[in-house]
């Protein structure tokens, strides 16, 4: 065994890492592949460049960023207190100074004795395998992996392809819909029979599947929700993802724009559903698909959308059934390499067929900066007790650490890359309407569940 753990990727996941592992007393070889060679999104020469937003998000545990971020806190993150140090006012959240940020990130990374950051690309001066043949390494790429790296995790991983664009659907929360207008059934399963009686036709579509829930539009509910999305604003994408992500799939906006009717023929269709309230068939439909194992979260079918956010949240809450809808993840569309996961790795961002290799990052499935430093965290933590021949550190479910790692490995169909958001925690026993309370006792348990870990 080497005398010292592998680092590919100089970002924030494989910069956490690197420091949590020299913080143990164990020697690292970070490998970046900057300045000698950059990624389209990427032009500053130092390691943890953040682009696109300098935005960490909310500060308050009751925000599911918020909460993981003081996770992190306290257990000795990095990349957060220098976040701290360099932070800039924005009210509740946490937004850094991007060039100071990854200037201190540098700095504290090189000034440690125990760290040494080699400037090459791995997959093209040097290999994976010739790295992890005698030793342990970390992958931590990024959604922006060289060409001659994600061919090498290809192969790694026995997978034909990675993902490489988001097209991915909103999400949000089961007992935020609203189900006096919303209900369960499954297409033409759902509709009702000529000669069936209307009550008994109610009672037995109550009891249907829940995988589908369906949220019914008359005609002028759905004219607005239209007029609304085809004059919404969009997100400027990198031009090298254009081509890509619009041979892939047609946001829900541009098909919008070909005709008023084109969404009630394609994914709004109402065909094969009857609306309880009427007996009738709505003028449109929204389908919403079960997301995850516990039926805690559900998906806008076909809603693949290059909305910004916030228009997302003011347009998407006009549907009926979603005027109060938590938003738990936005629809995004965008370049983003990452592995299936959820057949790849344990919860510890583990390889379950090859012990020696961890991934951190996005390229895990883990969407959003302070989620790329959790995975970088336990992803360090864990290749210490395996170069020690310790035994795995799992992080309960019930921190945000913990249910961010669970997600990512747990298998699921329709996997696609997550935030961090409440609706992925074990539910508290108790039933508690307001929130924010809700989520107050939910941070609580979390933090005080932490403790065994510090």
């Amino acid at each position: 065994m080497q005398e010292y753990i592998t680092i590919i990727g100089g970002g924030l996941a494989g910069c956490e890492a690197a420091y949590q592992i020299a913080r143990r007393g164990i020697k690292v070889k970070l490998y970046e592949m900057k300045p000698n060679k950059y990624t389209p999104a990427h032009s500053n020469k130092n390691l943890a460049e953040i682009v696109c937003s300098n935005s960490l998000k909310s500060n308050l545990i009751t925000n599911a960023c918020g909460l993981l971020k003081e996770e992190l806190r306290r257990l000795n993150s990095l990349l957060i207190e220098i976040a701290d140090e360099t932070k800039v006012p924005a009210g509740q959240a946490l937004a850094v100074d991007r060039e100071e940020f990854a200037r201190k990130v540098t700095e504290k990374i090189k000034e440690n004795d125990l760290i040494e950051v080699i400037n090459k690309e791995v997959g093209k001066e040097i290999s994976v395998n010739e790295l992890a043949r005698d030793g342990i390494v970390i992958i931590a790429t990024g959604p922006l992996t060289s060409d001659s790296m994600a061919k090498e995790i290809q192969e790694l991983t026995g997978q034909d392809k990675l993902y490489f664009f988001d097209a991915a659907a909103p999400i949000v929360t089961k007992e935020s819909i609203n189900f006096d207008i919303a209900f369960y059934g499954n297409r033409y399963e759902q509709e009702k029979g000529k000669d069936e009686d209307v009550e008994q036709w109610r009672l037995r579509i109550k009891e249907q599947d829940a995988s589908y829930i369906n949220l019914p539009m008359s005609k002028e509910e759905y004219n607005n929700f239209y007029y609304e999305l085809v004059n919404a604003e969009v997100v400027t994408l990198h031009e090298f993802e254009k081509s890509e992500i619009f041979e892939g799939c047609m946001p829900l906006e541009v098909m919008a724009k070909r005709g008023i009717d084109t969404l009630r023929y394609g994914p709004l269709k109402p065909v094969g559903f009857d609306d309880p309230r009427t007996a009738k068939r709505p003028y449109a439909i929204v389908q919403l698909r079960q997301d995850d194992l516990q039926g805690t979260m559900y998906n806008l079918v076909g809603f693949q959308t290059n909305l910004k956010f916030g228009e997302q949240k003011r347009i998407f809450s006009l549907i009926p059934g979603l005027e109060n809808a938590e938003f738990v993840k936005y629809g995004v569309m965008h370049r983003n390499t990452y592995i299936n996961s959820t057949i790849l790795l344990d919860e510890t961002y583990n390889m379950r067929n090859n012990e020696n290799i961890f991934f951190a990052g996005q390229i895990t499935g883990v969407e959003g900066y302070v989620e790329s430093i959790s995975s970088g965290i336990v992803a360090g933590i864990n290749a210490v007790a395996k170069f020690n021949g310790k035994e795995k550190v799992k992080f309960n479910e019930c921190t945000m650490i913990g249910a961010l790692a669970k997600y990512i490995s747990t298998e699921n169909e329709r996997f696609q890359p997550m935030n961090a958001n409440f609706g992925i925690l074990p539910q508290l026993e108790e039933k508690i309407k307001d929130k924010k309370m809700k989520y107050q006792k939910l941070a609580d348990k979390s933090l005080q569940i932490l403790e065994q870990y510090r």
